[in-house]
C-alpha cells in the first residue's frame, strides 16, 4: 500500500463516455500502464516516473474541492490505475470525504482488469483490451463492460467475453442472475476511426444487449 501515487490530471468535468454520461465528475489521472493499446489517446500517461510522487492527503483536498463545487462522484483513471495498490487511498477518501451530512463521495474507476484488485468502488468500469484479457475476477465483480472497436476482431472479442461472462453466470441462483442483468455492456468506436465508428453502429443496431458508448466530452470539446 502507498501514500503517494503518480499523479498525470486532475479535472472537474462531465463523465463523457458509458452509464453515466453527462453527469458531474471529478477525475483523478495516474500514471503507470504496461497494456500498451496501440490507438490510446492517453499514451502521455504511460510513464510513471515522468510525473511527480503525489500524498493521498494532497489528492484528497482537491477531490473535496471538486465535490464542494458540485461533483457527484470521482472516477480514478489512467492510464491503468490498479497498477497501483489503492487501498490508502479509497480508504482515506471514504473517511476524509464523510460529513455529517454527507456520506463519503462514490468511487469510480475504469480498469483494463489486468492487476489484481485494489480498493473498494461503488462503480466499476471494465475497459478490457484483447491482446491482454482481464482477469477473472473482474468477469463477474463490474457494472459497465466498455470495449473499444478499431476492427472486427473487437467486435468478435466483444461477443467472446460476454459469452464467458454469461456461461460464468448460468449455474447460479435466479436471484444472482437477476442481478447480474444490471450489469452494462458497451462499445464505444475508437477516436477518429471510421471503420470503428461503423462496426460499433452496425453492431449494437443488430445486438440489443448491448448499447452505444460515444466519447461525448470530445465532441464538445470540454475537458
Amino acid at each position: 500500500m502507498t501514500n503517494f501515487l503518480p499523479l498525470v490530471e486532475k479535472f472537474h468535468s462531465l463523465q463523457g463516455e458509458g452509464f453515466h454520461t453527462g453527469q458531474s465528475a471529478f477525475f483523478i489521472r495516474l500514471a503507470g500502464c504496461s497494456v500498451g493499446c496501440s490507438w490510446c489517446d492517453t499514451k502521455h500517461s504511460w510513464d510513471k516516473e515522468k510525473y511527480p510522487l503525489i500524498p493521498i492527503k494532497k489528492i484528497i483536498d482537491e477531490i473535496k474541492k471538486a465535490r464542494k463545487k458540485g461533483a457527484s462522484f470521482l472516477v480514478i483513471t489512467g492510464g491503468e490505475p490498479l497498477h497501483h495498490n489503492l487501498d490508502n487511498l479509497c480508504q482515506a477518501i471514504n473517511k476524509e470525504t464523510s460529513e455529517k451530512d454527507q456520506n463519503p463521495i462514490k468511487i469510480h474507476i475504469e480498469t483494463s482488469g489486468v492487476n489484481k484488485m485494489s480498493g473498494n468502488y461503488d462503480w466499476i468500469t471494465l475497459s478490457p483490451k484483447r491482446h491482454l484479457p482481464p482477469k477473472t475476477y473482474f468477469l463477474e465483480n463490474f457494472n459497465e463492460l466498455k470495449i473499444i472497436i478499431n476492427d472486427k476482431k473487437d467486435i468478435d472479442f466483444a461477443i467472446d467475453i460476454k459469452q464467458e461472462i454469461m456461461n460464468k453466470y448460468q449455474n447460479l441462483s435466479s436471484k444472482d442472475n437477476f442481478y447480474k442483468l444490471d450489469k452494462k455492456y458497451y462499445v464505444q468506436p475508437a477516436w477518429e476511426n471510421a471503420r470503428g465508428f461503423s462496426l460499433t453502429i452496425d453492431f449494437v443496431k443488430n445486438n440489443p444487449e448491448w448499447n452505444l458508448s460515444l466519447q461525448t466530452h470530445k465532441y464538445l470539446k470540454i475537458k
